[in-house]
């Protein structure tokens, strides 16, 4: 014997209601203007990958706007071996890395001084953080490049000149200084958003003002640590203004200066320049990816409260 049980009323008619329901205009308004943005920012990139797929001689004869011919990885192996991106990579790591780490110890310091303790310049302190921000880079390259003219004495394994220029110290220095202030501006923020009874627990227990930074606050703030990390990794790997300026060695400028070893000189192969630019790309996609969960979570910070 089979008991049926009917559906209440009000249930019935909310379910009737939420099929029937119309998209309002504004809706899918936004949503064609969303997917059209999605497809212009996407159409450069595919095109770089379509391009870079094809050999030179299959464009010279049918054309850049064409289908057909053949396609095959070769641009890519002449790009990886042509333009010796193993080197550069090595480079910009050595760059962007330390530069990265030293970044972020630096701005969850002074973030934790500001935000976690009251005193008399703590405000101030953040704004000048903050307005270095502001300040743009090509205001200040002419007294900065004087100053790593000169000879600072600076010893052997992290200078071989006695200077700041030309040397990879100097393009850490530069990239360090800019990304503090954002950095700081973040991070205050969100160390403000931490009950300060886990400061007030810490001293009751003993522990002083770096054990409280290291072992309670600074585990708290993994989440906007490895949104910032991805950040700066980005921004750090994708310059070319400062190592251009600041860097004469050809050996040790960074990777977004390799793809110009590709350029010939009375011939561009566009082909090979693609593939070289999708595999310049590539270290930052996998960035992303390995911390793109930390990094949504850190984003959406403070977006709801409770």
């Amino acid at each position: 014997m089979t008991v049926t049980t009917a559906e209440p009323p009000a249930a019935l008619a909310t379910a009737v209601a939420l099929r029937h329901r119309r998209t309002p205009p504004q809706r899918v308004v936004l949503q064609g203007f969303l997917i059209l943005t999605s497809l212009v920012w996407m159409a450069p990139i595919l095109w770089a990958v379509y391009t870079s797929l094809r050999p030179y001689a299959e464009t010279a004869r049918l054309g850049y706007v064409s289908i057909g011919g053949i396609y095959n990885l070769d641009n890519f192996v002449n790009s990886w071996n042509g333009a010796e991106l193993p080197k550069y990579f090595l480079n910009t790591l050595i760059i962007v890395v330390p530069a990265v780490i030293l970044t972020l110890f630096l701005a969850s310091m002074v973030a934790f001084a500001v935000s976690r303790y009251s005193w008399r310049l703590n405000l101030l302190l953040l704004m000048v953080f903050t307005a270095g921000n502001l300040l743009p880079q090509q205001v200040v390259i002419t007294p900065l490049y004087r100053i790593y003219l000169l000879v600072l004495g600076i010893p052997e394994p992290l200078s071989d000149n006695g200077r700041l220029y030309d040397q990879y110290l100097g393009i850490m220095i530069i990239h360090i200084a800019f990304q503090l202030g954002f950095c700081t501006f973040v991070l205050s923020n969100y160390m403000k958003t931490i009950p300060r009874e886990l400061n007030e627990a810490a001293v009751v227990d003993g522990a002083g003002v770096f054990r409280t930074y290291r072992e309670i606050i600074l585990p708290l703030c993994r989440p906007p640590l490895a949104a910032l990390a991805t950040l700066q990794f980005t921004w750090i790997y994708n310059d070319f203004f400062w190592a251009l300026i600041l860097m004469r060695t050809g050996d040790k400028l960074p990777i977004t200066s390799a793809l110009n070893n590709l350029k010939g000189q009375f011939f561009v192969d566009n082909n090979l320049i693609a593939a070289g630019s999708i595999l310049v790309a590539l270290p930052t996609l996998i960035v992303f990816f390995v911390l793109q969960k930390q990094f949504i979570r850190g984003l959406t910070l403070g977006s709801t409260k409770g």
